[in-house]
């Protein structure tokens, strides 16, 4: 089917398949149908594909029953397949491309660029709310934290209702989450684990703030389980990126509070003469790093979060 199915019927179902938006792109799905009404939220994961936490949660959102939600839940557990059965690091093997650097995408584009444009259309557009997974991908480690679009005050109280300890304040215009708040939805993207490995643990905390989000939104009326903390830390990310290919040896573990013009690590050739010397611009804690030995010209080595002005 080159469609998913319509997302309010006003009958308790659940729907499941692949969609094929795209040539030679298809995507795995369910659609959840509460039998009352309420909101409509939409869950994407595997936009990058080999991190594998937040796919795992969304596989298991999958058994969601109908009798136990309002409105309607619908699940994209792997938008970038072909990535996920390569094993691929952030990008869409058929173009080379960041699905994540896209949106709000181009229905004359590339293959990214056309499944960013058809989400944003397709999916987004028929949502009052949205989430894309995100779990630390194979090369990288992490604090548990999400992204919002950054004066987006709905946006906002979901990262606060969602519960991790940090909510980085984004000005991104080319995510999926932007993608969807520039349409008015309310959008957040949470990052749980790192290197692409998962858990119980960790694939339950995602799956805890999913439902604390879905109470907020009057999805569900049951209890969930409570945030650890009432209001997550607030920061904006400064995040430096590799001037040369090379070899990457961070000074700084996930978590290390910094000062502005601290080395948090250099960049050398293979034979150990040092490339780049990698300060920071800013104060404020590592949110998370590249633990990759191999960095090429361009890539992000680390985030360094610190505290937003209001």
């Amino acid at each position: 089917m080159n469609a998913l199915p319509e997302f309010r019927t006003g009958k308790p179902r659940v729907e499941q398949g692949y969609v094929q938006p795209l040539a030679g792109i298809d995507i795995p799905f369910t659609v959840i149908e509460g039998a009352q009404p309420g909101p409509c939220l939409v869950v994407t994961a595997g936009v990058h594909a080999s991190e594998f936490c937040s796919i795992e949660a969304a596989v298991r959102l999958q058994s969601t029953k109908p009798e136990d939600i309002k409105g309607t839940l619908v699940i994209l557990p792997i938008l970038n397949m072909q990535g996920f059965k390569k094993r691929s690091i952030y990008i869409m093997p058929e173009d080379g491309k960041n699905l994540n650097r896209q949106f709000p995408g181009r229905p004359d584009g590339t293959l990214s660029e056309q499944l960013a444009h058809w989400l944003v259309t397709a999916v987004f557009s028929k949502a009052d709310c949205y989430l894309d997974l995100h779990g630390g991908d194979l090369d990288e480690s992490l604090m548990p934290f999400t992204i919002y679009p950054r004066g987006n005050a709905a946006s906002e109280a979901l990262a606060v209702a969602f519960g991790l300890p940090i909510a980085i304040a984004s000005d991104g215009k080319t995510h999926s989450i932007s993608g969807a708040s520039g349409l008015g939805i309310p959008s957040l993207l949470p990052e749980m684990s790192g290197n692409g490995l998962w858990s119980d643990d960790t694939v339950g905390e995602l799956t805890a703030g999913i439902e604390r989000v879905m109470k907020h939104i009057g999805m569900i009326d049951r209890a969930v389980k409570p945030a650890p903390q009432a209001t997550p830390a607030f920061v904006t990310m400064w995040v430096p990126t590799a001037p040369h290919d090379g070899l990457w040896y961070s000074a700084v573990e996930v978590g290390a509070t910094v000062a502005a013009g601290q080395v948090l690590g250099e960049v050398r050739d293979v034979f150990g003469k040092t490339l780049a010397t990698i300060r920071s611009d800013k104060p404020g804690t590592v949110v998370y790093r590249m633990t990759s030995l191999s960095v090429n010209q361009g890539e992000a080595l680390l985030g360094v979060g610190t505290p937003l002005e209001r």
